[in-house]
């Protein structure tokens, strides 16, 4: 592969369940909702907008309210996650091998660029990527392939030679749309839950694991 494009919460980082505690909080405590953790969990892809408009329907909050809403999440989302910010285990050493190795990387999100700021300069690794895709570059989310379509333009590499790193099952359809094949980072899901997904090469709790180093 001469591309590797990385999802970032839950793929570089394991920060899902601080993405949902910050939705279940706000939903429930702000927003008169009851939703249980079994209920948000399934939501928690693409853009803000896009789970508000899932959880409450199209009409209930402006263009605005919602762009708000999203903002308001993510300072809650950060100010509970920030001790514990760190990269997988075996990640750094990953991007260190193969930003050497001539191995051309990107990252391809849903999250807003507040949120990959908040995880590339607080762990200074902006320096390995050469192209962000987040969620204000594109106008369709994952499932749909525009954010990996993207990310292979901006680093001029062709679809069929990048490989995605992923968590979630919406993200890895995204790459087998995009033509793209993908390794699949269990800290939100479960192997079980990809099987409708012919794309998936590997699954790995981290970046330990020994397939990892047969990628580079």
């Amino acid at each position: 592969m001469k591309a590797f494009l990385f999802d970032l919460n839950g793929t570089m980082i394991h920060d899902m369940d601080y993405h949902t505690s910050a939705w279940q909080h706000i939903l429930n405590h702000e927003l008169g909702g009851s939703f249980s953790w079994e209920e948000l969990k399934p939501q928690m892809y693409g853009k803000n907008q896009e789970v508000l408009v899932r959880v409450f329907g199209p009409d209930r909050f402006t263009a605005e309210e919602m762009d708000e809403l999203a903002v308001r999440k993510e300072q809650r989302y950060q100010d509970e996650f920030r001790p514990h910010l760190r990269l997988l285990p075996g990640l750094l050493e990953f991007l260190q091998q193969a930003h050497a190795r001539g191995i051309r990387l990107a990252i391809g999100s849903a999250a807003i660029p507040f949120n990959i700021d908040f995880v590339l300069d607080g762990l200074d690794i902006r320096r390995y990527f050469s192209a962000i895709v987040s969620a204000d570059d594109v106008q369709l989310s994952k499932p749909h392939p525009e954010t990996f379509l993207k990310a292979a333009e901006k680093l001029g590499v062709a679809p069929s030679d990048c490989l995605v790193f992923e968590d979630v099952p919406k993200g890895a359809e995204a790459a087998l749309n995009a033509g793209m094949q993908t390794v699949i980072l269990t800290t939100t899901h479960q192997p079980a839950e990809f099987s409708h997904l012919p794309n998936v090469l590997h699954f790995a709790p981290d970046f330990n694991d020994p397939f990892m180093q047969g990628l580079l």
